[in-house]
């Protein structure tokens, strides 16, 4: 692991919504509408996390039917 990566990954982790979202992930997969229901943002904003997360390395993301995993 490389400074840029190491800084990408402090970056993703300095918003407080996506820290949220990675200790919720820590216990285990979760679809994006069960990480809706905790939060009080719009599935385009939750998109935009999940993209800087998934982008970090911090979080994996798979696709089943409609929903992303």
């Amino acid at each position: 692991m490389n400074a840029m990566d190491v800084a990408l990954i402090c970056k993703a982790l300095g918003d407080a919504n996506r820290l949220e979202i990675v200790q919720m992930l820590s216990n285990g997969e979760k679809c994006g509408c069960k990480l809706l229901e905790r939060f009080e943002i719009t599935q385009p904003t939750l998109s935009h996390h999940m993209k800087i997360l998934v982008g970090c390395g911090l979080v994996n993301d798979r696709k089943e039917g409609k929903w992303h995993h």
